[in-house]
């Protein structure tokens, strides 16, 4: 208990999970966004470093739960149709990770909260980018940025749904698409970072702590989509990322 407790206070320990629960709960209505809501909401009140430790476990598993939702056979399907953009994207998210600690967290933030509002605004805006399923250099050149991203600050959604947009990928598989993409990298996430030394022992209670919150989010996320027209819920969720993005591009001028 006290090894709990020497992370944060009571308080915040609720706080935390609520924000875990959030992030759960936009990720069952869209499929992505969790990694996003945890580390804004979480950097606001602990070090960036310690924010991104805990999103890396739930992330982990609640993706898992996601890609595997329609089967195995499907999952492995989907692997094999973005593997490039999985080769890609896993190595580069491998060799940024190691970034995260030589980045000063003010550039850190930035490079986050940039592209999130650039996406935000694209899609708001009604901008689409058509893409070709042939266009394997633009695939690794997507992977590539996505990976980037994801090593060195656990989010690499924002590009992946602009890559699976652009391809008209149909609802049910881009669900699925988005989960084998981000738990595959959300794994190889765990492992640069326990090379880094951003997940470690004084920092895996958290990780750990966050899992169960973000699956109840996640599983009361996936009840709503059921039942609330998914474009309105889209609409909403892209003005979250929205503000969420704003409130990163600040932080990154005051930390």
């Amino acid at each position: 208990m006290d090894m709990f407790f020497s992370l944060l206070s009571p308080q915040l320990w609720l706080i935390a999970m609520s924000i875990a629960v959030l992030g759960g709960f936009v990720k069952g209505v869209v499929g992505f966004a969790m990694p996003l809501v945890v580390i804004s909401g979480l950097s606001s009140f602990m070090d960036p470093e310690l924010a991104l430790a805990g999103l890396i476990l739930p992330t982990v598993v609640a993706n898992i739960t996601q890609a595997f939702g329609q089967g195995i056979g499907s999952a492995w399907a989907t692997v094999q149709r973005f593997r490039v953009y999985l080769i890609v994207g896993g190595l580069v998210l491998i060799s940024s990770a190691q970034l995260v600690r030589v980045l000063p967290i003010s550039v850190m933030l930035g490079l986050i909260g940039v592209p999130v509002v650039l996406f935000a605004v694209l899609q708001l805006i009604g901008w689409r980018m058509a893409l070709s399923r042939q266009r394997k250099d633009v695939e690794a050149g997507i992977g590539a940025f996505a990976g980037f991203l994801g090593g060195i600050s656990g989010i690499w959604g924002p590009p992946t749904v602009l890559f699976l947009t652009a391809l008209n990928t149909e609802k049910s598989e881009q669900m699925r698409a988005q989960g084998v993409i981000y738990g595959l990298g959300a794994v190889a996430l765990v492992g640069a970072h326990i090379g880094s030394g951003v997940l470690r022992a004084e920092t895996l209670p958290l990780s750990l702590a966050l899992i169960a919150p973000a699956l109840a989010g996640q599983w009361l996320g996936g009840k709503v989509l059921d039942r609330i027209d998914q474009a309105m819920f889209r609409q909403a969720t892209l003005l979250v990322l929205l503000v969420v993005g704003m409130n990163l591009i600040r932080r990154s001028f005051v930390a």
